[in-house]
């Protein structure tokens, strides 16, 4: 590796360290790069005058001589779009380099299905946005998309949404359509990556982040990494045969945990309830309506709504058996339940310990912790951002 590439790389391993933990001294910086103290105060010099970073007083007192302390320059005019879609609602912002919603962010509904106009449609909500926000495209240092289905970020392929026309892969033609770098990764996979960097995960090994939404994704730290598998679709927890009935899941298969657990699935049951007479604050909103949102779903359960926190607590201990065999196989010190459905708060927990008791042994049980997140919605929006900040070139 040549020395113009090993301090482009070092480079931009300070900015994310920056990113990740706002501000650092020289010291931190040589820990954290493994770099020699006067190499990483070289790099830091070039991009202080390239307007990335600022010093920012001095560190606390250890007993020594204190050190300067840096971080990014919130005058730097370098934007990420962060891009989350699920089933029915696509969301886009524009954070600035502290994660501050630069662009207030917009939803679009967009239907996820095998049509042609799907992904025409996704590319124009985009551009559109872009083009609305007024920010110069060469102040956005890529897009991150983070969506459902089976999605190898390597390669930049979504196998289950999103076929493009022709040979070329759905990063490329993002890339090609919008005129910037796109990065896309699984929706399961980002929140847990965004759990990891901002959220309970911070600075542990061996966590595993349930996505409760409009399917029950997983995505899995390992190591302080994302773990992927051999090929790249490790996590697949929804598709665990643990449901209770025979209905056949979207993946073609049945008894699949997902028919039994994903919002779509609670929001119809509730809706069927009400049909029959079951009394529930949603019932006037279901009338106005003809229909109910998961979103005002998760909130009457939130609030205690009778109907709404029985369905939802029947799905939670269906995702808590399927816990109880994630914490058999991966012993994880940590288990966050993040996404949307992270909303309705400790209304899962009891139901998932319940699980827990009847399903895992007690001893091993014992050694993991389980949290709600405190991201909760936003997380996938948080870990689109961090995958453009582990991928982009900084200009």
């Amino acid at each position: 590796m040549t020395v113009v590439k090993k301090y482009h790389l070092l480079r931009k391993d300070l900015i994310k360290y920056f990113y990740y933990n706002k501000m650092l001294s020289l010291s931190d910086m040589s820990k954290l790069t493994h770099k020699s103290l006067p190499l990483v105060t070289s790099a830091v010099n070039n991009l202080i005058e390239e307007g990335y970073v600022l010093e920012h007083g001095l560190a606390p007192s250890t007993g020594g001589r204190r050190g300067l302390m840096f971080l990014l320059n919130n005058q730097k005019q370098r934007y990420i779009v962060a891009v989350a879609v699920d089933q029915i609602v696509t969301q886009v912002v524009i954070y600035d380099l502290f994660n501050n919603i630069k662009i207030a962010p917009e939803k679009r509904e967009l239907i996820l299905a095998d049509t042609a106009s799907l992904i025409d449609t996704f590319t124009e909500f985009l551009k559109d946005y872009l083009s609305r926000s007024g920010i110069p495209l060469d102040q956005i240092l890529g897009i991150g998309i983070g969506m459902p289905g089976f999605v190898n970020a390597e390669q930049g392929v979504n196998h289950t949404f999103f076929k493009t026309k022709g040979d070329i892969n759905l990063k490329k033609y993002l890339t090609h359509e919008i005129g910037l770098p796109v990065f896309l990764d699984n929706d399961s996979s980002l929140i847990a990556l965004a759990e990891l960097k901002f959220g309970a995960g911070r600075n542990l090994k061996d966590v595993l982040v349930v996505n409760v939404g409009w399917g029950t994704g997983l995505g899995m730290i390992v190591n302080g990494s994302l773990f992927r598998g051999h090929s790249g679709y490790a996590g697949e927890f929804s598709h665990i045969p643990l449901s209770q009935s025979n209905k056949i899941c979207s993946c073609g298969k049945r008894g699949c945990l997902e028919v039994d657990t994903s919002l779509l699935v609670l929001v119809d049951r509730a809706k069927s309830e009400m049909d029959a007479g079951g009394s529930s604050s949603m019932e006037q909103v279901y009338k106005d309506t003809g229909n109910l949102s998961g979103d005002h779903f998760l909130q009457a359960a939130k609030l205690g709504d009778p109907l709404a926190v029985s369905i939802l607590s029947d799905a939670a201990f269906l995702i808590g058996k399927g816990m109880s065999t994630l914490i058999h196989i991966m012993n994880p010190k940590l288990i966050v339940l993040s996404g949307r459905g992270a909303i309705a708060g400790k209304i899962l927990m009891a139901p998932i310990q319940q699980a827990i008791n009847e399903f895992c042994i007690p001893w091993l049980a014992e050694q993991t912790e389980i949290q709600v997140s405190k991201l909760a919605s936003e997380s996938e929006l948080l870990g689109a951002a961090t995958l453009v900040m582990e991928n982009c070139n900084f200009n």
